[in-house]
């Protein structure tokens, strides 16, 4: 019986132990070699890869995938011309007599194009209720929709741009933060900030008829809709969700980069003729991004906007891009500022 009792420990030790071996060996049978290997490679590069067999095992196929997605590989040459920017992780499975192996390499994708650098020239000026914390600006037939922000204060409305005038007003509960928004499909959505829900409202009677939560975005920032019907949603990061129209659910995200860096603090966000305009936060100025691939492809310079407007202890920064489309033209205002201005933008 003792003997039987001894024997049990040590076969296990010997069956886990052959597992783990194996294991280690499957490991390190092979590696994913890139060619004068990088940190970073832009859209415009190509990947020349190979296999190291330090086994000599068999080998009958690879399969190579950039983020869980598969890629395409031309003799030894994997183009990176329309991947998403950002972080990547490059895997190579091997199959051989039934085996499995992996083999993989990280580096980062960034932009292929410097972006180019607006400024703008102030067309109109507008008055603003200076006590709005603007995080949202939308435009549905000429009148324009505002979500602000702050806890105990945050609101929806719906105002006459050129007058200032709230035409109409829903308060959300004192312990909702209010954020972005955007209008589709004679729906209004509204982001709150930390609490992980979002608000539906009936656009003619702007009385809400549902919520909707977040899944993996970390936050409620901006919102913004293409002519597809697809909604964006910024989250504070690097990052720009895509949402299900239906569902409201992320399907996929881009993450957003320039030729040399990531881009973090993506907030308040407009769609305009096929772009992403995005502000971004504590910075006086607006990214205009490649919805395909998150590429940055110019810079709207508004530092100097905020100047404009009446100092007082509760200003804070830019906060709000409306459309309302008139080529190359905007609608800009702040946090708690006290006008709204129409601008034209063009290139330095």
């Amino acid at each position: 019986m003792k003997l039987y009792n001894l024997l049990i420990p040590t076969l296990l030790l010997l069956f886990l132990g052959g597992c783990g071996n194996n294991s280690e060996e499957k490991k390190d049978a092979f590696a994913l070699k890139i060619e004068n290997q990088k940190k970073t490679y832009t859209t415009a590069d190509q990947l020349t890869v190979s296999i190291q067999n330090k086994k000599n095992i068999a080998i009958d196929s690879v399969v190579y995938t950039l983020n869980n997605n598969r890629v395409d590989i031309s003799g030894d040459k994997i183009l990176l011309t329309d991947k998403k920017l950002g972080k990547k992780t490059l895997t190579a499975t091997i199959y051989s007599d039934g085996e499995t192996y992996n083999a993989s390499q990280q580096f980062t994708i960034l932009s292929s194009i410097k972006p180019k650098l607006y400024t703008y020239k102030v067309l109109e000026t507008y008055p603003h209720d200076i006590n709005a914390y603007t995080q949202g600006l939308e435009f549905e037939n000429d009148t324009l929709y505002e979500s602000t922000g702050q806890y105990r204060s945050s609101s929806l409305r719906k105002t006459d741009y050129k007058t200032g005038e709230v035409l109409q007003q829903v308060n959300l509960a004192p312990h909702y933060f209010g954020e972005g928004l955007t209008i589709l499909n004679n729906k209004i959505y509204q982001l709150t900030w930390r609490e992980n829900t979002g608000f539906i409202y009936n656009l003619n009677t702007m009385e809400k008829t549902g919520t909707f939560v977040y899944g993996k975005s970390k936050e409620g920032w901006g919102l913004c809709h293409d002519d597809q019907n697809n909604i964006y949603k910024s989250d504070g990061t690097d990052r720009i969700w895509t949402l299900n129209p239906n569902t409201l659910a992320e399907k996929d995200y881009i993450e957003i980069f320039t030729n040399t860096s990531k881009i973090s603090s993506v907030n308040e966000l407009e769609w305009v003729e096929g772009k992403i305009y995005a502000n971004v936060y504590q910075q006086g100025s607006i990214a205009i991004i490649d919805p395909s691939n998150g590429a940055v492809e110019g810079v709207i310079d508004l530092t100097d906007l905020k100047d404009k407007v009446t100092q007082h202890p509760k200003l804070d920064v830019l906060n709000g891009i409306a459309y309302n489309g008139e080529p190359n033209i905007l609608y800009i205002t702040g946090k708690n500022w006290d006008k709204l201005f129409k601008i034209e933008i063009f290139e330095k």
